[in-house]
């Protein structure tokens, strides 16, 4: 079987454990409010969005502190919150997990671009934590059948490919197999997880899809990128607002979860993290999906329209995105973390490969220098934080989630959670930040 290249990784020596361990999220709450006045660490652009001004919200930041854009030493962004992950937390996570995976993938970006081995060390260190030496995955629970599961699978090709370790290999082997079995809806389209019946979420096509799309063009399956380009463009077709082109959060293909509404299936809101997941999942996809594939175009297109649809809504003052997007005025919303993260890096990436127009970089530009300026400081000891982050949310399961306005401005503001943390290194390393 022809295998495909992937770019390698420098092996490199282990890191140190530390009984310092991140658990999913709860934990991460090390804001440093005394701090915030001394981080002017970058200046916004005023925005080209043809957009009125808005008044602030409740948890808006400072729009008006001047700042630099560039950071306060030659040391690039992206450098100085990898590092900051790798102090605070030797160990990234106790379990296999999809929040370790993005910023694991964000840390190994930052090696690919620097050429600095010991962010490979550090990402092929706490992937041997949780991946066995005969390709096991103790904490992985395949009976879950759950699209969160597969996201850290991302990390395993490349690390075989540089390392020549055939653990890498059968742990992705494990992954794919859950895709062969995994529950679908009448359509075809993977439920989100088996206790989320016929129910597809936004999260989950960035959970499953880089993956699956990897899987296929390194071991040369055609019919795998058939089937990511399914689930992208069935996600698009049921979840897409005609309107405002921005997409829902949930679908239930049987119209009869309680958060659904009973005609077309969908939840109430635009939720920020949810489109963000979306976005960067379309731009990572077209990465392994083969140029003469017939639905290549059409994947283009959904990043086309998302692009043009968030460009609409991003905050002229800050450069920044909404917990809610559509909702700038309402009480209670604010500008979210992860969601921007998410929003730069898939225009950034589109941008420069060719997806979107020239211009949607400056659009990133902006959402970037609106991070730095407002969500991001840095302690004394140099440790980099990123706060406004959004901690967790989601649709239906024990705790009833409605999917409401009020339910996402509900949920709890941190910092430092990965889900924010990781696209914003990936954002960073796009930009050349």
């Amino acid at each position: 079987m022809r295998i495909s290249r992937l770019p390698s990784l420098l092996p490199s020596p282990d890191v140190s454990r530390t009984a310092r361990t991140e658990m999913r999220g709860r934990w991460m709450m090390r804001i440093v409010p005394a701090l915030l006045a001394s981080a002017a660490l970058a200046s916004s652009s005023a925005s080209a969005d043809a957009q009125t001004p808005r008044a602030a919200a409740s948890h808006r930041p400072n729009a008006s502190r001047p700042t630099d854009a560039r950071p306060a030493t030659a040391t690039l962004w992206s450098v100085r919150m990898a590092e900051s992950v790798m102090r605070r937390n030797p160990v990234v996570h106790p379990d296999w997990d999809y929040t370790a995976g993005v910023v694991l993938q964000g840390i190994w970006n930052v090696g690919q671009k620097t050429g600095n081995p010991r962010f490979a060390a550090y990402v092929r260190t706490n992937m041997e934590r949780v991946v066995t030496p005969d390709g096991r995955i103790p904490t992985y629970d395949s009976t879950a059948l759950s699209l969160d599961e597969i996201a850290q699978g991302k990390l395993l090709l490349p690390l075989w490919q540089a390392t020549h370790d055939e653990r890498w290999r059968s742990a992705a082997m494990l992954l794919r197999a859950q895709l062969r079995r995994h529950p679908r809806t009448a359509e075809g389209g993977f439920w989100h997880k088996k206790t989320y019946p016929e129910q597809m979420w936004l999260d989950g096509l960035y959970m499953g899809g880089p993956f699956y799309a990897q899987f296929g063009q390194v071991f040369r399956e055609p019919a795998d990128f058939d089937d990511v380009a399914k689930q992208a463009l069935l996600m698009t077709r049921h979840t897409r607002d005609p309107r405002t082109g921005l997409l829902y959060h949930g679908w239930d293909a049987a119209h009869a979860q309680p958060w659904a509404d009973t005609t077309t299936g969908l939840s109430p809101s635009f939720w920020g993290r949810a489109v963000g997941w979306y976005a960067m999942a379309l731009v990572d996809i077209l990465d392994y999906l083969p140029a003469s594939h017939p639905d290549r175009q059409e994947l283009v297109r959904a990043l086309r329209d998302v692009s043009a649809a968030v460009t609409r809504v991003q905050d002229p003052v800050t450069g920044l995105w909404w917990q809610v997007l559509d909702q700038p005025n309402r009480r209670g919303n604010y500008l979210e973390a992860s969601a921007s993260s998410m929003f730069v890096y898939a225009l950034a990436k589109g941008a420069h490969k060719g997806y979107l127009a020239p211009e949607y970089l400056d659009v990133a530009r902006r959402g970037y220098d609106g991070i730095v300026r407002n969500l991001v400081t840095v302690d004394a000891d140099g440790l980099v934080s990123l706060n406004g982050v959004c901690q967790v949310a989601g649709l239906g399961g024990r705790q009833n989630r409605s999917g409401t306005y009020a339910y996402y401005v509900s949920e709890p503001v941190v910092a430092n959670d990965y889900k924010g943390v990781g696209p914003f290194i990936l954002a960073s390393v796009e930009l050349g930040r």
